[in-house]
């Protein structure tokens, strides 16, 4: 049989003999401990592992806010010598208390209601002081040159007067608050050439106006432009600034004190009828004293003016004449009474609201700024012809309906003057963001 040869060539049996020596040898030969003669590591002390320090978190950067500059405000008035207008601006004094009140006269009371923030230039003083009634080319040339650079918003509040035609730098907003276009220029152009209301100066009066009156409605159309926005006290103006400026506006009722006359709702019996104002021909006053008078009822005239004498000779006996009185005494009267009268028309008329504020119901010509607050069967009701006949006819109808003072005042709330500075507010925040 042939052998099994390994891969080196060795053959089976030989290499079984080398396994048994190997096996011998090993079996003689004593077994040593080997010794490393590399040198040991030195020893060394290694301390625990620390917990690693916190890492300072780095200053939070400041947020960059940019703050709003204040907005730079001036009003603009005709003149301030107490009216309805003169509290359009106290309100907005109210409303932008650091806001300098640029005016061409100011009485020492108005001076002190505004907390000293009354301009004036040169026609607060003498001879332009007693002159400025006679002057309205004058005082258009002092409100057209006012320096208004300074201001971002311009707020100018102007009746039969020039304030609108102040002339603010293009970056500014110039808002109008319009009383009325002016009266003598355009709606009461022939009640002024009948009555001037200057006595004896009468017939200068009349021809200043009629040789003046072209100049100064071009004057007064082209400062009517110069406002960006025009706000209407009232519906009737509202018209009246379409029909002679060609512009639009937006209707904010002139502020009422509503609170002072609410507190007089159930302050006393009622009695008799109350008108107030200022006595000028185109109040009408006339038609209350003569109707009145022919019916026999009591009638409380307040106030006067220039037709004060003619009315004393129209009044009958039932008819009582108090002159100028205290605010004080006013609401009183207006809280007492079970009607006031209004038969003029008026471009707003705060008395009469007032009157509703008391709880007083009024009977008014159906025209002018009645139609925004007289409400028939609610707050009044209203006459349609400016006669005595047709006031008394309305008188009698009058008489013979019942009113709650508490509900009639309720109606005032929509003209006071929380309701005034809100929307104020709005229209020029609106304003301002377009």
């Amino acid at each position: 049989m042939g052998t099994n040869q390994t891969p080196d060539g060795a053959t089976g049996s030989s290499r079984s003999t080398l396994s048994r020596k190997i096996t011998q040898v090993a079996a003689r030969t004593p077994l040593k401990r080997v010794v490393s003669t590399a040198p040991a590591p030195a020893k060394t002390n290694i301390a625990p592992a620390k917990k690693p320090a916190p890492v300072a978190k780095a200053p939070a950067k400041p947020v960059k806010t940019t703050k709003t500059p204040e907005l730079r405000v001036a009003i603009v008035h005709d003149w301030l010598l107490g009216g309805g207008a003169e509290l359009v601006v106290e309100q907005l004094h109210k409303i932008y208390p650091d806001a300098p009140i640029y005016t061409s006269y100011c009485t020492k009371e108005w001076r002190n209601r505004l907390d000293g923030k009354v301009r004036t230039g040169f026609l607060q003083y003498w001879p332009f002081s007693r002159l400025r009634k006679y002057l309205p080319f004058v005082r258009a040339w002092w409100f057209s040159h006012l320096n208004l650079k300074a201001y971002d918003l311009v707020i100018s509040s102007s009746g039969s007067g020039e304030a609108k035609g102040v002339r603010p730098p293009h970056t500014a907003l110039h808002v109008n608050y319009c009383h009325s276009p002016t009266h003598f220029c355009w709606s009461r152009y022939n009640e002024y050439m009948d009555n001037p209301g200057f006595g004896a100066f009468d017939w200068l009066a009349r021809f200043g106006l009629k040789t003046l009156v072209g100049p100064f409605r071009r004057w007064d159309y082209k400062a009517a432009q110069m406002a960006d926005y025009m706000i209407a006290n009232s519906e009737h103006t509202k018209a009246e600034i379409q029909k002679y400026y060609d512009r639009s506006a937006v209707v904010i009722h002139p502020p009422v004190t509503t609170e002072r006359f609410r507190e007089l709702v159930k302050a006393k019996k009622r009695r008799g009828f109350v008108i107030a104002g200022r006595q000028t021909p185109y109040k009408r006053f006339d038609i209350a004293v003569s109707a009145c008078s022919q019916l026999n009822v009591p009638l409380t005239v307040i106030g006067d003016g220039p037709e004060y004498k003619r009315l004393r000779k129209l009044a009958g006996k039932s008819v009582t004449f108090l002159g100028k009185v205290s605010d004080d005494v006013l609401a009183e009267e207006l809280a007492s009474a079970k009607g006031f009268i209004f038969p003029g028309i008026d471009d707003f008329g705060i008395t009469p609201v007032e009157a509703i504020a008391a709880g007083t119901p009024v009977i008014a010509y159906k025209a002018g700024g009645a139609l925004d607050y007289v409400v028939p069967g609610k707050t009044g009701i209203f006459f349609e012809e400016q006669t005595a006949k047709s006031l008394a006819a309305a008188l009698r109808t009058f008489s013979r309906t019942k009113s709650n003072p508490a509900e009639v005042s309720v109606h005032a709330e929509r003209f006071s003057a929380d309701r005034f500075t809100q929307k104020m507010r709005l229209f020029i925040k609106r304003v301002l963001a377009s």
